[in-house]
């Protein structure tokens, strides 16, 4: 295999030509230059022959790079051949030097780029892309840890596995996922997810679209069984959040999910809430103060008090008392807005439950899965994701105290549509107290074991704070323009690489990784389990029309021969027997509908056969 460096060369790049060799876009080589070996990646593939219509001018084949072939000896008139741009891996302090062969390298001889980590320490993301050759020579430790789903089909390990150094999480922490629509973004998220369960680390997760179960298996004997590892949440059914148990600054957080707080709204807030208070005791409250801020004055009030009797007036009394407290710190406007906002939280049935199994789940090292619409869990993640920190920052806090405290782990955060949850804005309006807490946790949660994993169709929507400490980002197929624009800002994906990601093949991914400060071209791993929402929605718009069609005929057959004469007759017997009601008018129609379509055979006016196609 003759591989030679052609063309002017520099410390970073140069070009490869062989005779007989296709070079594969994000392969690597060791170009064995007389000052030492050197390793580079192949970033730019072409071939070429005598036939073929030269490029234009500027591109990378040049009628001085055709010379330099010549000069090589390579036979341009009778082969064909095949052309690199090789990028160095780490910069040479001197040019490459022309001429000097190349050659596939071995495992040994690259190994640290690839894995920083051992394999108990790391997560199995996917495989290295067109690592063939380097796998041939790897341990047996590094091979059958996974397989690649391809069109459709399950395929073996033949390319070096990428392992994302979880230890290093510690230096380099939390992880954005980037990718359109259908570009397997979500997919890699549930591939992230499962390795996580079986490293048996907890977490979090937000899920609205209601699809983060890990109990259908993607193939019978492939990967673990996950039933144990994780526990889901629907909010306001099995968890929720106990009133008594916020403070004064998680309520406002929690009020101000609506819409944002306004100087005098959140000054009502902390007027009126009172440590312990329970949710009838603050809504008691907040309505006997818009009471009395409706009826105008104390003297009012109290004029009201003395010609009532009984209950009214006991709460004529009440309402008093409060408005004589706070009418002066709480102006009417602003109170009306907290009502306002308070009982639409309140709509949402947050406050029914506790999030007391929540907590014990992620203690046992589990995944708690969050579920609900997208509007509840942005209030509803406000308040668990606060507290949970906050209970591992008070933990790690009280160990440099040198205080006693309960153990609570280290854990991750994890949502899909990451963007509804920290938005980017520029003017504060449409802020949400979400963005707020993951931003915190962004900028100091390495120090507490406290990570994000963020996926979004949209980057650009993401909240640039929370993006710039994203340390890993995996990038899919991407189109729109803003997007690509903000991963061209946030990570090292190099002019090639992002010129390819329009088009990128679903499930195929470009990983930036800090710990090996590089960006590699992954083929992320077959996931164990399948999303519930996995089925194609033809297939079951046609599965539900067959299925109706063979009920109908089950019905129907024991009452054949049918003619408009005895419909009503037959009516009548399907009530009696099967305890269905139809009218003369719906059977009929539903009679003339399958004889169209030829699952019944008229004869002489009646229908008397019946057939469902094979």
């Amino acid at each position: 295999m003759d591989i030679k460096i052609i063309g002017m060369t520099d410390q970073q790049e140069a070009y490869v030509g062989s005779n007989d060799r296709k070079f594969r876009i994000n392969e690597f080589l060791i170009i064995e230059d007389p000052m030492g070996d050197i390793l580079g990646e192949v970033v730019e593939v072409h071939t070429y022959n005598r036939y073929i219509t030269m490029p234009k001018e500027g591109e990378m084949l040049n009628q001085e790079l055709i010379e330099n072939l010549v000069a090589l000896g390579f036979n341009l008139e009778e082969d064909t051949v095949y052309l690199g741009k090789i990028r160095l891996l780490e910069e040479s302090n001197y040019p490459i030097e022309t001429g000097s062969s190349c050659r596939v390298p071995l495992f040994d001889e690259v190994k640290k780029y690839f894995m920083t980590e051992s394999l108990n320490k790391s997560l199995n993301i996917g495989l290295i892309r067109n690592t063939y050759d380097i796998f041939k020579t790897c341990p047996d430790e590094y091979k059958n840890l996974c397989e690649t789903l391809e069109d459709g089909e399950f395929k073996e390990q033949r390319e070096l596995p990428y392992l994302l150094n979880l230890y290093g999480m510690h230096q380099y922490p939390h992880i954005g996922i980037f990718g359109g629509s259908g570009s397997g973004k979500s997919y890699g998220l549930r591939v992230l997810i499962e390795e996580l369960m079986q490293k048996n680390v907890p977490g979090i997760i937000l899920d609205p679209h209601y699809e983060m179960d890990f109990t259908l298996r993607s193939k019978d004997g492939y990967g673990p069984d996950y039933s144990a590892n994780f526990s889901k949440f629907v909010i306001g059914e099995n968890t929720g959040i106990r009133f008594t148990d916020i403070n004064t600054r998680e309520l406002k957080a929690l009020i101000g999910t609506s819409s944002k707080l306004t100087e005098g709204m959140e000054s009502v807030i902390e007027s009126l809430h009172k440590p312990n208070d329970s949710l009838e005791s603050f809504s008691n409250r907040l309505k006997r103060l818009i009471d009395g801020q409706k009826i105008g004055n104390s003297q009012k009030i109290q004029d009201m008090a003395l010609s009532s009797e009984g209950e009214e007036r006991r709460n004529l009394e009440e309402i008093l008392k409060v408005y004589n407290i706070y009418n002066d710190k709480c102006p009417p406007s602003s109170v009306f807005g907290v009502s306002w906002r308070f009982n639409r939280l309140l709509k949402l049935k947050i406050f029914e439950h506790d999030s007391n199994l929540v907590y014990d789940c992620i203690k046992m090292g589990k995944i708690a899965v969050i579920q609900g619409s997208v509007k509840i869990i942005q209030v509803y993640s406000t308040y668990i994701i606060s507290s949970l920190y906050d209970l591992r920052r008070d933990y790690k806090d009280s160990i440099i105290n040198e205080k006693s405290m309960d153990y609570f782990p280290p854990f991750f955060i994890i949502t899909d549509e990451a963007h509804n949850f920290a938005p980017q804005s520029f003017d504060g309006n449409g802020d949400l107290s979400s963005k707020y807490i993951l931003r915190e946790i962004a900028q100091e949660g390495r120090k507490y074991g406290v990570f994000l994993v963020l996926a979004t169709q949209r980057p650009s929507l993401l909240d640039s704070t929370i993006t710039a400490q994203l340390n890993t980002k995996f990038i899919y197929r991407t189109t729109r323009s803003t997007d690509i624009q903000t991963i061209k800002e946030e990570t090292d994906l190099s002019v090639e690489q992002t010129a390819r990601l329009p088009y990128l093949k679903t499930g195929d991914v470009f990983l930036s990784e800090s710990a090996i400060g590089r960006t590699m071209y992954v083929r992320v791993r077959a996931s164990h389990t399948l999303t519930p929402h996995g089925e194609n929605p033809f297939d079951e718009l046609y599965d539900r029309q067959e299925q109706a069609v063979s009920d109908m005929i089950e019905l129907i057959k024991d009452f054949l021969p049918v003619n408009e004469l005895n419909l009503m007759s037959v009516c009548k017997d399907i009530q009696d027997n099967r305890g269905q009601v139809y009218s003369v008018e719906q059977l009929k129609n539903i009679l003339e509908d399958l004889t169209d379509k030829g699952y019944l055979i008229k004869e002489k006016g009646l229908l008397v056969k019946y057939m469902l196609n094979e």
